[in-house]
């Protein structure tokens, strides 16, 4: 048993939200209470006590989008010539990389991605991954590596047409036989979605083949939906209908799966979406660098679709997606009242649903019976903080470096911030040396 207290408590729960100087208890992976802390010390004795030193305690973040396989692509210099659309950053930079990419590569990238996702308060990982020369057994080497590190990840791999027969049909072999590990683990850590890479890139006998093993599932699927506009001109070109209605047709929507982005869809798609109980996941880091236009994510929010919060590998930290969520839309939109309340939506309510439909238990939350998901942050606030203003606080307050402890499943795996059970320093080295190998071979 162990207690976290002496901090300001955000629960995110909505019958008390905010404790001045709250505490709470931890036992075999769950929340077993929570309160003020003199009250919480008085009632339960001889438990392990972490002292968060009147720092900020809250709920781990959960990250719904992310491309573990992009983490070799820092520092890259590329020749070539320079990209003027998405579709040229495709070609140019990601279909690049993720061709060239090795089991080792693969198990680097992962160590790294989630080492800065542990450090950065991420408890819960979604991954959408590619490696087209390394396709059998990628999602088993990310999940060991998520495994020793402690991390709940959710893992599939973007199915495409893209490099040939061959290796669209191990993507789907990969998905199936993680998918099916997962099921059998029985594991609120780990979990499996059939993943595909978009529209554009499957054909139709490609999506008949995904749905039929996925429908064997029932897990739903990973997809990126209208994230540049080739998306939707090229499936009105070869199929005459738009991205979300195709993807309707051959039964992908639905409750569990997650479409990605979402940039250019029209008024029917939306419906279509909404209709369908499908997950919206925005990324507007991603969004702005690939310059594929402003995700309409504030009106979907308000149709009452859910829509979630993701990096898409643009980086680890929640935190700063967060604030950049809020400023692109009162930009965009020209309208300073806009995202105050939206974006807190997505990354702490909607995050958490999402999570929720792929692992047993409840995230995100400060309850009795939650997973014991908790970070502490060294945040000490210049004006009062309360229930009404917490997510001011967080939004311009806080940032990933700022994580002092990450707990994930009662496990505590980041202190001082500093990961416990890994050598980081040994890591980090090793990628160096593979990812400058990997840069010799592109």
């Amino acid at each position: 048993m162990k207690i976290i207290g002496n901090g300001r408590l955000i629960t995110q729960n909505k019958k008390n939200p905010f404790i001045e100087n709250g505490a709470l208890v931890i036992k075999d992976g769950k929340i077993l209470d929570y309160g003020n802390t003199s009250d919480i010390l008085g009632k339960y004795q001889n438990a392990e006590y972490i002292d968060a030193s009147k720092k900020v305690i809250m709920p781990g973040l959960i990250n719904t989008h992310g491309h573990i396989y992009s983490a070799f692509a820092r520092g890259m210099n590329l020749d070539g010539e320079v990209s003027k659309n998405f579709l040229d950053i495709l070609n140019n930079l990601w279909w690049r990389l993720d061709k060239n990419l090795s089991l080792e590569d693969v198990k680097y990238s992962a160590y790294t991605t989630l080492m800065d996702s542990l450090k950065f308060g991420v408890t819960t990982f979604f991954d959408h991954h590619a490696s087209p020369n390394a396709v059998t057994n990628s999602l088993f080497t990310i999940g060991k590596v998520a495994e020793e590190l402690g991390i709940r990840t959710s893992l599939c791999y973007e199915v495409s047409d893209r490099d040939g027969e061959e290796i669209l049909e191990k993507g789907i072999k990969e998905n199936i036989d993680y998918i099916k590990y997962c099921i059998e683990k029985k594991d609120n850590m780990k979990s499996g979605m059939f993943g595909m890479h978009a529209s554009f890139t499957l054909s139709d006998e490609s999506l008949k083949k995904c749905v039929k093993e996925a429908e064997k599932l029932n897990c739903g699927y990973h997809i990126h939906v209208a994230e540049g506009m080739d998306d939707e001109e090229q499936c009105i070109k070869k199929h005459g209908k738009r991205v979300v209605e195709r993807l309707n047709d051959f039964n992908i929507l639905g409750e569990k799966t997650i479409a990605v982005h979402c940039i250019h869809a029209d008024d029917n798609e939306k419906n279509l979406l909404l209709n369908t109980g499908t997950v919206v996941v925005h990324n507007p880091e991603s969004n702005m660098g690939n310059a594929v236009g402003v995700s309409p994510a504030i009106e979907l929010v308000n149709k009452g679709l859910t829509v979630g919060l993701g990096t898409d590998g643009y980086t680890q930290d929640m935190f700063e997606s967060m604030k950049v969520a809020n400023i692109i839309h009162k930009h965009n939109l020209k309208d300073p009242s806009v995202a105050w309340g939206e974006v807190p939506l997505m990354l702490f309510e909607n995050n958490r649903k999402i999570a929720e439909k792929h692992f047993k238990g409840k995230f995100g939350i400060i309850e009795k019976g939650a997973n014991a998901d908790v970070i502490i942050v060294d945040y000490n606030p210049l004006t009062p903080m309360n229930a009404s203003n917490y997510n001011s606080h967080i939004l311009f307050g806080m940032m990933g470096k700022a994580v002092d402890t990450t707990i994930v499943n009662g496990r505590v795996l980041v202190r001082n911030g500093k990961l416990l059970n890994v050598n980081e320093e040994e890591i980090l080295g090793a990628a160096r040396k593979v990812s400058e190998k990997l840069w010799d071979r592109i």
